[in-house]
């Protein structure tokens, strides 16, 4: 069975926040260019990524365990939002309304992933 990751809402947010998280860490020092903003935007974009890649899945068993890999990444990308503004490379703004996000897109897919996991 094909899925169509657009169709869903936590999709499309997913998507927006890998753009807005480019986007932040634009600014990030040279140095960071192998450390912190490359692990923020790989962490990002592996939430995207899984999505599409379970959509090809058949088996539902399949297609949770790509969704916990996009869950655990979203974790992953909350947690260094946070670390790069205790940093100083992120204002307080822009950190408080990327983990917002973060935190809404992942009890979006929380609701997903159990939904999907009742079906079993």
């Amino acid at each position: 069975m094909s899925r169509d990751p657009w169709k869903l809402k936590v999709f499309v947010l997913a998507d927006e926040l890998v753009v807005d998280v480019y986007r932040a860490t634009g600014g990030f020092p040279i140095e960071e260019r192998f450390g912190l903003q490359a692990q923020l935007r790989r962490a990002a974009v592996s939430i995207t990524t899984n999505f599409v890649e379970d959509s090809a899945r058949r088996a539902l068993r399949d297609y949770l365990h790509f969704l916990a890999i996009a869950l655990g990444s979203a974790s992953e990308v909350r947690y260094l939002v946070g670390l790069a503004e205790r940093l100083g490379l992120l204002d307080d703004a822009t950190a408080t309304t990327l983990t917002t996000r973060y935190t809404d897109f992942i009890r979006g897919l929380q609701a997903l992933i159990t939904s999907l996991e009742s079906r079993t």
